[in-house]
C-alpha cells in the first residue's frame, strides 16, 4: 500500500536536516501528493523561508506549519434549508464516481433534520440510473418524480419543482447525466436544465454540487474545471472518502477554482455521510494527530 503523505513527510524529516536537500524532497513529495508544481514551490518556499526566521526544529511545528498554509487555500460549505422553499440541489459528476448514492446519503441526511425530500430522476440517459434511484427512493422512503428513459431531463426537472410546490416539500435532490464521451451534448443538457431552474427557483434556493471520487487525483481537476466551466459549481462533495488515499488534489481544486468542500461520504451505509472538515482533512493528510 502506497504510504500516505503523512507518514513520509515524517519520515523525511526524520533522516534530514531542514537543509536545501530536504526543501528539494519536500517539494517533490508535494508535487507527488497531487498538490500541484504551483502550489507545492509556494508551500516549500514559504516553509523554507518561515523554518529559517522561527528556527523549526519538530517534526510536529512543521506539520502544524504546512497545514496553517494548506487551511488558506481550503474552504467548506454548509448549505441550511430556509421555510421559503422548495430548494433544488442539482447532484453533477461522471458516471462511476457514486453520484446516486451520493444523491440517497443526502436525503437521508436532510430527512434526519426534519426536512421534507424529493429525488428527481434527471439521468434519463441510462435506464439503470432511473432504476439505481427509485430503490434508493424505497429505502429511504422519499418520494420520487422520474419519466421514461431518454425522455428529457429538463422536464423531469420541470415536473419535479412543479411537484415540490404541490405538495409543500423542501428540498428537491436532482440526479444528471454524467457521460463524458460527448462533453458537447452534456454541456447543452447541463445548461438547458440550469436554464429551467433559474426560470422557476429563486437563486438563493438554488445550488449546485459536483459529487469528486477523493481518490482521483489530477483527474477530478479535470472533472471539477469541465462542469464549472459548463455551469458553475457552488460546491464539492467527495466519496471514497474513507480510502487511505486522501488526494492532495483536494487543496488544488479548492485553491484553483476557488471552490469549497460541503460533504463526504464515509462508507457504503446511508449514514455514512456527514459536512466536511477542513481541520479532520489536514490532519489525516499530513499524518497530525490530536
Amino acid at each position: 500500500m502506497k504510504k500516505s503523505f503523512g507518514s513520509r513527510l515524517k519520515a523525511l524529516f526524520g533522516i534530514k536536516e531542514l537543509n536545501e536537500e530536504f526543501f528539494e524532497e519536500l517539494e517533490d513529495m508535494l508535487i507527488e501528493g497531487d498538490l500541484g508544481a504551483k502550489t507545492a514551490i509556494e508551500l516549500s518556499d514559504a516553509l523554507r523561508e518561515k523554518a529559517k526566521k522561527e528556527k523549526i526544529k519538530s517534526v510536529s511545528d512543521l506539520q502544524l506549519t504546512i497545514k496553517e498554509m494548506l487551511y488558506k487555500k481550503m474552504r467548506s460549505f454548509s448549505p441550511t434549508i430556509g421555510e421559503d422553499g422548495p430548494h433544488i440541489f442539482l447532484i453533477l459528476g461522471v458516471n462511476g464516481v457514486g453520484k446516486t448514492t451520493s444523491i440517497a446519503k443526502m436525503a437521508q441526511y436532510y430527512k434526519n433534520k426534519g426536512n421534507t425530500v424529493l429525488l428527481a430522476a434527471a439521468d434519463t440517459f441510462r435506464a439503470a440510473a432511473i432504476d439505481q434511484l427509485e430503490l434508493h427512493a424505497k429505502r429511504t422512503d422519499t418520494r420520487i418524480i422520474k419519466q421514461a428513459p431518454n425522455s428529457d431531463p429538463g422536464a423531469v426537472i420541470y415536473d419535479a419543482i412543479e411537484s415540490a410546490k404541490a405538495k409543500g416539500e423542501q428540498l428537491i435532490l436532482a440526479d444528471t447525466a454524467g457521460r463524458m464521451h460527448n462533453k458537447e451534448h452534456l454541456v447543452r443538457e447541463l445548461q438547458k436544465i440550469d436554464k429551467i431552474i433559474k426560470s422557476k427557483i429563486a437563486n438563493k434556493n438554488y445550488k449546485k454540487f459536483l459529487v469528486i471520487d477523493a481518490t482521483t487525483g489530477q483527474n477530478g481537476i479535470s472533472q471539477a474545471s469541465m462542469f464549472h466551466n459548463a455551469i458553475g459549481i457552488d460546491a464539492l462533495m467527495l466519496t471514497k472518502y474513507d480510502s487511505a488515499a486522501k488526494g492532495g488534489s483536494l487543496v488544488q481544486i479548492c485553491d484553483t477554482l476557488n471552490l469549497p468542500i460541503a460533504f463526504v461520504g464515509t462508507g457504503e451505509g446511508y449514514g455514512d455521510f456527514a459536512e466536511f472538515s477542513i481541520d479532520e482533512f489536514l490532519n489525516t493528510l499530513l499524518g497530525i494527530t490530536t
